[in-house]
């Protein structure tokens, strides 16, 4: 195993099935970091209040809040393996500045991972068994608007790296990703 890099976090984006817990999984194993995936944020939420009811964002901020203000005041050595599911609106990129001010506060680097795959494979993987249970999303008429109506979020940290999974295995996307980053 490597040894912690200090003052890395890490931000994997990408559509929703596109493999970013898998691979966040792996990495942050790889790392020694602190997995934080974008469901720990969201499934308290989603698990008592509908999305259309005030108290689901009420909820999923408060919880976002207390889990990003402990993160800041972690050991300094500690890494973290964020993911996450962004795109091109002023909500979403109002999301990233919490990513964006956790490094700041920490003084660690910030690298933006982001995965893309081909709509099909994307399709394929999103019915995968074991993701309605993670209470992840499986319809695919709702990823193909999203994919149509937005585009991911990037260009935000000083450092990305772009992915396309479709034809990786998540251990092959891990290597990939050390690769890029120096480890």
């Amino acid at each position: 195993m490597t040894q912690n890099p200090v003052g890395r976090i890490i931000h994997i984006n990408g559509w929703p099935g596109t493999g970013k817990l898998t691979v966040g999984r792996l990495l942050a194993k790889r790392l020694g970091a602190r997995l934080i995936d974008n469901h720990t944020l969201l499934n308290p939420a989603e698990a008592l209040f509908s999305r259309s009811d005030p108290l689901h964002a009420s909820l999923r901020g408060q919880i976002r809040h207390a889990v990003f203000d402990h993160a800041a005041r972690a050991d300094p050595a500690e890494s973290f393996v964020f993911t996450d599911a962004l795109s091109d609106d002023a909500d979403d990129a109002a999301t990233f500045s919490w990513y964006s001010d956790l490094a700041a506060a920490r003084g660690a680097d910030l690298v933006a991972i982001l995965f893309d795959c081909a709509p099909e494979e994307n399709a394929r993987r999103l019915v995968a068994p074991g993701r309605a249970e993670a209470l992840k999303l499986t319809d695919t008429a709702t990823l193909q608007r999203l994919r149509a109506n937005h585009k991911l979020l990037r260009g935000l940290a000083e450092r990305t790296v772009e992915i396309d999974t479709t034809g990786f295995s998540p251990e092959q996307t891990t290597v990939r990703i050390l690769a890029d980053i120096g480890v």
